[in-house]
């Protein structure tokens, strides 16, 4: 196993594994918008083709959770219709392994303790329903399949919760942010590396069934988005970042398109026992992807 396909070029994750898979001896060969849709199966057809991969990791999807509500056809083009392409590509290759990331939106966060794999889903909004779909496309669609759902994704670039606090805590001297969600952030430098640590795996030791299925991987420990914009502004401060003063509000203050799961925790205790992997606290993800902002590694 050397020739990894990674969909979602530019993206947060992709970018991640760009750097992650090198470094485990795989060679990444990343595709993305424009020559690459979600949405139209001839170009995932043709950069399969192309690639010849003795693997996949499908990090493409639709992620605007607010827009999904009013476009969820779009949405579920791309976060279903296309993984269920992929994933028939891979098995009429004989059975290409395949990782797809999912989130822990497909739950309502009810519960009150993070979930395990093991729990219901039960979607709030379009974007969870999509996903969903996405994780039934392709455990339905390809044997050798491995679903990792994430959490509050983060990096140095794109569009993420971490950058949006920076750059507005750089022009308010205050800033509300919900407090009565809870959450497992992910940092995706830390994520790339668990998902080419799954991968090593698999090429250590070939496909095994219990590598089939559903895995939760998301940061370790837990906090909410005001614990978490509080975390990052005392991360950027060694590096002059800004320190507005954060304050705790409701979510029913703070109201969206879609609706937010109140506690989304993720216990990711089965994918440490099945693949040995165990991705680090939030608050370090969170300190690597300051220093990567910061040019700082």
């Amino acid at each position: 196993m050397r020739r990894i396909l990674v969909t979602g070029r530019g993206g947060q994750v992709a970018t991640g594994l760009a750097a992650a898979l090198p470094a485990r001896g795989f060679e990444p060969i990343l595709v993305g918008q424009p020559e690459f849709e979600l949405a139209q199966p001839e170009s995932i057809a043709a950069a399969f083709a192309e690639a010849r991969p003795d693997a996949v990791v499908n990090c493409a999807a639709w992620t605007a959770v607010d827009a999904a509500e009013e476009e969820e056809p779009a949405a579920f083009c791309a976060n279903a219709l296309g993984p269920a392409r992929i994933a028939a590509l891979c098995a009429q290759a004989g059975g290409v392994p395949l990782i797809h990331l999912s989130t822990d939106y497909v739950f309502d966060g009810h519960k009150g303790a993070p979930y395990t794999e093991e729990d219901a889903p039960n979607p709030l909004g379009a974007y969870g329903r999509t996903k969903l779909a996405g994780e039934w496309a392709v455990l339905s669609g390809t044997e050798r399949v491995t679903v990792l759902r994430t959490a509050w994704v983060h990096a140095p670039m794109g569009r993420n919760f971490v950058r949006t606090m920076l750059a507005a805590g750089a022009q308010r001297p205050e800033l509300r942010v919900v407090a009565d969600q809870r959450g497992c952030p992910t940092a995706a430098p830390d994520l790339a590396d668990a998902i080419a640590a799954v991968l090593a795996r698999l090429r250590e030791t070939g496909w095994r069934p219990d590598y089939r299925g559903v895995f939760h991987a998301a940061g370790a420990g837990e906090t909410t988005w005001h614990g978490f914009a509080e975390a990052i502004f005392e991360a950027a401060a060694p590096f002059g970042g800004p320190r507005p003063k954060v304050v705790p509000i409701a979510t029913s203050e703070y109201p969206t398109r879609a609706v937010r799961p109140a506690d989304g925790r993720l216990d990711c205790a089965k994918l440490e026992r099945v693949f040995g992997v165990r991705l680090p606290h939030w608050r370090e993800g969170l300190e690597r992807v300051i220093r990567g902002l910061h040019g700082a590694g």
